[in-house]
């Protein structure tokens, strides 16, 4: 039986300032130690201490689940909770959300985790999720398989290309910033979906443009929607800091119309 290397401190602080591409010199200087000092630590010659390694994953914006495995590497336990949503102690921002859902329809909004799995939505959802295949949105469902999946709401997506070539670039990102194999595994498959439109390399605003639309055909009309995304400024949970809270505003009078419709009906 063979059980899996866990990658020492050092290797691992050395890749992560390798994809942010940060030379010795500068985050030394901006951790405040020297040189020689990152040097020994990045090699093994030196055991960094607990402070140091929060201290260079802070200033290296790692990931706070990343964080904690730096600090595991490091012969230390982790310091940032992992919470579930559903515990006591979340209570006040798990309301807190769901007044923010509430409060944004008759427009869609969606709760999803760092790996794009759907947690929370509110009622206007329906909208967007019309005719996907139930298999598609048994728990854990992922928006973006969602989104893009044949039997999902690629065939009523009007721009396919275009939004694909966007919701690509947003995932390509942030496996940049992550790291996280899920998530290139996630990417590899979103990109062996079919799709007829054309997908441009480039998102290049058409006459008129100033966001990447959603075009939604819907019940013989073609909704237009632009979406925003929030998270927690100063989450200290793994949990909360990967939450986001993707609203969708109507990008044309006839698409809040037919919303209030609906809300209504």
């Amino acid at each position: 039986m063979t059980t899996a290397r866990r990658p020492p401190v050092g290797e691992l602080l050395r890749e992560w300032r390798d994809r942010r591409r940060i030379s010795q010199l500068d985050l030394s200087i901006a951790a405040d130690i020297s040189t020689r000092h990152l040097s020994f630590v990045e090699t093994g010659r030196s055991a960094p201490s607990r402070d140091m390694v929060l201290r260079l994953g802070e200033h290296l914006d790692v990931p706070l689940r990343e964080r904690n495995q730096l600090l595991l590497a490091a012969g230390f336990a982790p310091v940032y909770p992992e919470s579930s949503l559903d515990d006591p102690e979340l209570a006040a921002v798990r309301d807190a959300v769901r007044r923010l859902l509430a409060g944004h329809e008759p427009y869609p909004a969606v709760v999803i985790d760092r790996r794009w799995n759907l947690l929370e939505g509110n009622a206007a959802v329906a909208v967007l999720i019309e005719g996907v295949a139930p298999e598609l949105m048994g728990p854990p469902a992922n928006v973006l398989r969602v989104t893009l999946h044949p039997d999902g709401m690629a065939p009523r997506i009007a721009n396919l290309g275009e939004w694909r070539a966007h919701l690509l670039g947003r995932l390509r990102r942030e496996v940049a910033v992550t790291a996280d194999p899920e998530l290139t595994g996630l990417l590899e498959e979103l990109r062996g979906y079919p799709c007829d439109d054309e997908v441009p390399e480039v998102e290049i605003p058409g006459p008129g443009d100033f966001l990447v639309p959603l075009r939604l055909r819907h019940e013989g009309r073609e909704l237009a929607f632009f979406s925003t995304v929030a998270t927690f400024g100063t989450p200290l949970d793994v949990t909360l800091a990967e939450l986001s809270i993707e609203s969708f505003y109507p990008a044309d009078a006839e698409t809040a119309e037919v919303l209030r419709g609906v809300t209504a009906g």
